[in-house]
């Protein structure tokens, strides 16, 4: 999920800047290009960490600054197919929960939540179950597999991961929780 690669990219130093072109302005360069950014192949850019070499600066004509190419490294997100990811509920709505995996929001659909039929609770921001007295609500921990990713790196915000609570393991940790004291009372008798 979580994973620190090396990158190279091309940064602008501005004019006011040329004096100092130094691995701590690049960084900070870097940083505000590309943190938070999405890449289909390193994920998301949670941190610029590093800056390892600048290459000689290059001018181009009609441009005030100067780009230097740097190699770098960063910590980026990237969640994958099949991976299971704890996460917390950050919003509920008819059709299911967002949760939040890092710095990305995957949907729990909620025919991926459980076998029970959840009905939308409004008013409390919650799923609830007429059959027991599950329900999950916003700030709820859950653990989930990631089934399905869709990453549109022109629009972040965009992007789409699919998620599903609904195989043994998986679901509110609560939900766990009973299930793991059930089973060791069963064992004990």
């Amino acid at each position: 999920m979580y994973k620190r690669v090396r990158l190279k990219d091309t940064v602008e130093v501005p004019p006011e800047e040329l004096g100092d072109v130094s691995p701590d302005r690049v960084k900070r360069l870097l940083q505000d290009k590309l943190e938070g950014r999405m890449d289909e192949e390193v994920g998301s850019v949670v941190s610029v960490t590093e800056v390892h070499d600048i290459g000689q600066g290059t001018v181009l004509p009609n441009r005030p600054g100067v780009y230097y190419e740097a190699e770098f490294d960063a910590v980026t997100f990237d969640p994958q197919m099949q991976e299971v990811v704890d996460g917390t509920v950050v919003e509920v709505v008819e059709f299911g929960a967002f949760v939040g995996i890092g710095p990305v929001d995957g949907l729990l659909h909620v025919s991926q939540i459980s076998d029970e039929y959840l009905a939308f609770d409004g008013e409390n921001q919650r799923l609830a179950s007429n059959e027991s007295a599950r329900s999950l609500g916003v700030d709820d921990a859950v653990r989930a597999r990631i089934v399905t990713k869709s990453i549109d790196e022109r629009n972040p915000r965009d992007s789409k991961i699919g998620l599903t609570a609904k195989q043994p393991g998986l679901g509110k940790h609560g939900w766990l929780e009973e299930e793991r004291e059930k089973r060791e009372a069963t064992a004990g008798e």
